[in-house]
């Protein structure tokens, strides 16, 4: 027999077991219950990602529709998940980088600029060289520069060092265009930097925004 000699109580020791058992399954249903909860909040906070993270790509999905030129639907599902993946490595708007392609190259598949910079994002031979290397790729000089996911890739890891050394956007984006060395001659010698391409950038940036609505 068990006392509980304040609270006027008497328990044989089978009755205070079964107490105790039931003690033990309302806590352990609490805990089940409690982790349980914190489950499925995590399984509803994944599948909302999910579902942000499909509808991101299908917005990239139909800009490269929109505006390709001369790729196959192969190729467009496969540049679809390179730009995505490269806009989350370096946290880009995926339009922004969009408007930046357009403005380099109008999405034309073989673009070859008259300096020599190739591909979707107009990479001269002497800096995709460097870009390869960085990202693993065996450099072939112009089929590497000329394989839209290499191109993309390559181009959004040197926009993100540009990022990183002027620590400005904008300034990069003028780098990217002007290229490096100049530009840093500009700024070292006080010069006005030219806005004419950042410009168009934006206005390609505010175009997408505004027909891409969510």
């Amino acid at each position: 027999m068990i006392k509980y000699e304040k609270l006027g109580i008497f328990l044989s020791k089978p009755i205070a077991l079964i107490f105790v058992l039931v003690y033990l399954l309302q806590s352990a249903l609490i805990i089940f219950l409690v982790k349980d909860k914190f489950d499925l909040e995590k399984q509803i906070d994944f599948q909302r990602k999910r579902i942000l993270e499909l509808e991101e790509k299908q917005k990239i999905l139909k800009v490269i529709e929109d505006f390709q030129i001369g790729f196959t639907d192969k190729e467009v599902g496969e540049l679809t998940e390179v730009i995505s993946s490269e806009c989350k490595k370096y946290e880009y708007d995926p339009l922004f980088l969009l408007s930046l392609i357009i403005t380099e190259s109008s999405f034309k598949r073989h673009r070859v600029s008259p300096k020599g910079a190739e591909g979707l994002m107009q990479i001269k031979p002497m800096t995709g060289r460097g870009l390869a290397s960085k990202i693993g790729v065996d450099w072939e000089n112009s089929r590497t520069l000329q394989e839209p996911e290499y191109n993309v890739q390559m181009g959004s890891l040197h926009l993100f060092e540009l990022i990183l050394k002027f620590k400005d956007v904008k300034k990069a984006l003028i780098s990217y265009n002007l290229g490096e060395t100049a530009t840093m001659k500009k700024i070292r010698l006080n010069e006005p930097l030219p806005r004419s391409y950042l410009d168009k950038v934006m206005r390609n940036y505010e175009m997408l925004k505004e027909k891409y609505k969510s």
